[in-house]
This record gives structure tokens, C-alpha cells and sequence, in this order.
């Protein structure tokens, strides 16, 4: 005969098997994971050079030959002045006519792109064109002849070039529907370099000064000493975190930094959690450690129903009749199940410990400010 006591018996049971498949395979992802070994990576791909770098250029241009998608005049005003001064730089006078005019065909826009680096004049630059009026779609538009400009407000390329746009609109009477981004499209080398740009980077200068993308003293060490080791003792010095300094003895400064790029060392990281709790997303960085901690995690669930009666006083009584709030509140409290993580194990582990039982990523990011807020997290948690 079946019985309460038994079904109690068989959860209990249950419950033990699977925290006990648990702790087994904490210890096992823990061993697996003090037996890993640490990634060297190049110096190329942790630093930049001092006086090498690349700088944003930007234009206000117009897109012309668009089919009946451009700017309107009322909400883009600055498209028609924008009309009638290149209009003007072609001899042709229509200021008269600027209250009229309807550019349905086409579209202020601002370029933006990138210049590389060493870029020299005659290259070629990828640009990205935007809309900035209340224009629906630059499919089929061309960019018309527009100067770039740095952040020193001087001119280093000039961009031109049908679009490559990948979204697109369509409208009806009633409805309309868009596919993609319409509004922003590309231009492949759509812009000529007309200016290098400048460095303050030579070949026979005294040394060369590197950077850390990541500013970091056990890394910025890391390199000191592999850079001595490759070069010779007092070579390079540690200016601060990130920054080191590489003397520069044969006055060959390409030879040096192409050698300088190819050493490998091992990086170290601060130990940090990014938790974003819209999203529920969690990451974080394999330094991160807890202490010996036991975890309990339920939930709670409170449901209220609000049911209004009718109260009918008898047909002598010379009441009235009323409306009677009710209200049905039920609590449920999940069974909160127990999970003890020993010391030093990762935060991999303890994660998947809670994914285990069940635990949703809102349910993870409390866990994870509750242990650190009892002082067993050893990690900086951040919250974006």
C-alpha cells in the first residue's frame, strides 16, 4: 500500500542523489581546472605603440537620386539650404524658388570612417553613410562629393560613390513594412586619401614606448622581464602599470618593434563578474574564487485573486445592495536545496552547481551579491 510517508522517503532520497552528484562533479570541474595551464599571448595583440594610431574622420554630404524616399522639407529643412549652396558653387541661382522645393529624391547624411594609420595618399577608405533627416531609405541613392574631416577640422580624404544598402521600406495606403536598416548604407573605398596623416612614430628615434590595452603590474612586469631576457638585461623599464618603455640601440625602430610583437608572455587579469540583470547575462574571468560557502536558494510565490461578490440584503431589511471585495491569497515557497562549494573552487563550478538545481540566471546574480556580501566572493562584481 502506497503512503505519504513513502513518497516523503523517495524525495528525501532523490534530493541526497543529486547533491551528491553534485559536490562530485564540483570536485572534478575543480581538479580539471587547477590543472589547466595559462595561454601565453604576444606582445602585439596587449599593447599599442606610442605615436602610432588611427584617426576618425567625419563630413556632412547629400545623397542624391533616391526614388521618392528623400527628405522633406518641412522636417529637414537643412537639406534645402544644403541644395541650394551646392547648386549655387554650379552657377545656379534658386533662392527664389527655396520655399517651393520638395527634395523627395534626396537626403542630408553625415560619412563617418576611419583612417588607418600610416595610410598615404592615393589609398582607398571604407565609409559609412547616415541619414540625419526624417528620410525612409538611401537604397538606390549616390553620395555626392564630399570633403573629411579630422578632429584639427583639416581635410585628409574626399568620399564619393553609388550605396550598398542591405535594408529596405515598403509602404501602402494603410500599411507600410521595413526589412533591415534602411537609412544606413556603405560605400566600399568609397573614400580617397588625399592627406597622411600624422605620427610622431621615426625610425632613429631613442626608444619606443608601449602601451597596455589592459593596464596591469604582474603583466607589465611579465613583459619587462621577457623583453630582457630576449634583448639583454635593462633594456626595457617599467614606466608605471601600462606603460613600458624599449631602448632603441641600432636606431632601427621597425626591426625592434617587429621583434618586440612576437614575444609571448602569460597576462594576469583582475578577477571580475559583469552581471547585466535585464538580460539576465553573467561573465566572468577564470580568476575568480570563493571561499568555502553553502549556498541555499528558493523561491517564493505569492498570489493574490480579487473576486467582488454581490451582497443582496433579504427583500424586508431596507438595506441596499453592495459590491464586496474578496480576496484569495495562496503562498508557495519552493523547497530550497543546499549545495556546499569547497574553498578555492571556481565560479564555473558554482554556476553550473546552481544550473543544476534549477536556479535561473535573476536567481544566479542573487546568489552571487549574496556571497559576496558575506565576504566569501573574490571578485570585483559589476552591474551594467
Amino acid at each position: 500500500m502506497h503512503s505519504e510517508y513513502d513518497d516523503k522517503a523517495t524525495n528525501t532520497s532523490t534530493g541526497s542523489m543529486l547533491l551528491t552528484a553534485l559536490l562530485m562533479a564540483l570536485v572534478l570541474m575543480a581538479s580539471l581546472f587547477a590543472s589547466g595551464v595559462a595561454q601565453a599571448e604576444r606582445i602585439k595583440d596587449l599593447t599599442t605603440i606610442q605615436g602610432v594610431r588611427s584617426n576618425d574622420l567625419i563630413g556632412y554630404g547629400l545623397v542624391v537620386g533616391l526614388n521618392g524616399t528623400g527628405d522633406s522639407s518641412n522636417s529637414s529643412p537643412y537639406t534645402i539650404s544644403s541644395i541650394n549652396a551646392m547648386l549655387e558653387r554650379f552657377g545656379i541661382n534658386v533662392r527664389a524658388q527655396i520655399a517651393t522645393m520638395k527634395p523627395k529624391n534626396i537626403a542630408a547624411v553625415m560619412i563617418t570612417t576611419t583612417l588607418p594609420p600610416f595610410a598615404r595618399p592615393g589609398q582607398k577608405l571604407d565609409i559609412t553613410v547616415s541619414s540625419m533627416g526624417d528620410s525612409k531609405s538611401l537604397r538606390g541613392g549616390t553620395l555626392l562629393l564630399t570633403p573629411l574631416l579630422a578632429g584639427n577640422n583639416q581635410v585628409y580624404a574626399v568620399a564619393q560613390g553609388a550605396l550598398s544598402v542591405g535594408g529596405f521600406t515598403a509602404s501602402g495606403s494603410t500599411s507600410s513594412k521595413t526589412v533591415g536598416h534602411p537609412t544606413v548604407g556603405r560605400i566600399p573605398n568609397g573614400a580617397n586619401i588625399e592627406r597622411a596623416a600624422p605620427t610622431t612614430m621615426r625610425s632613429g628615434q631613442d626608444k619606443i614606448t608601449l602601451s597596455l590595452k589592459n593596464p596591469d603590474f604582474s603583466t607589465i612586469k611579465r613583459m619587462r622581464d621577457a623583453i630582457n631576457a630576449n634583448f639583454g638585461a635593462d633594456m626595457a623599464k617599467a614606466i608605471d602599470a601600462g606603460t613600458l618603455e624599449v631602448w632603441n640601440p641600432e636606431a632601427n625602430a621597425i626591426e625592434l618593434i617587429a621583434r618586440l610583437e612576437q614575444i609571448d608572455i602569460v597576462t594576469d587579469h583582475r578577477a571580475i563578474v559583469v552581471m547585466d540583470e535585464r538580460t539576465g547575462t553573467i561573465v566572468m574571468g577564470q580568476e575568480v574564487r570563493i571561499d568555502t560557502v553553502a549556498v541555499a536558494h528558493g523561491s517564493i510565490s505569492v498570489t493574490v485573486t480579487e473576486s467582488p461578490q454581490v451582497s443582496q440584503p433579504n427583500a424586508f431589511a431596507g438595506g441596499e445592495t453592495t459590491t464586496v471585495d474578496s480576496s484569495e491569497i495562496q503562498i508557495e515557497e519552493a523547497e530550497a536545496q543546499f549545495v556546499v562549494l569547497p574553498r578555492q573552487v571556481s565560479l564555473s563550478a558554482l554556476v553550473a552547481a546552481l544550473n543544476a538545481v534549477g536556479a535561473t540566471p535573476s536567481d544566479l546574480i542573487a546568489v552571487l551579491q549574496a556571497i559576496k556580501a558575506a565576504g566569501a566572493l573574490h571578485a570585483e562584481l559589476r552591474v551594467i
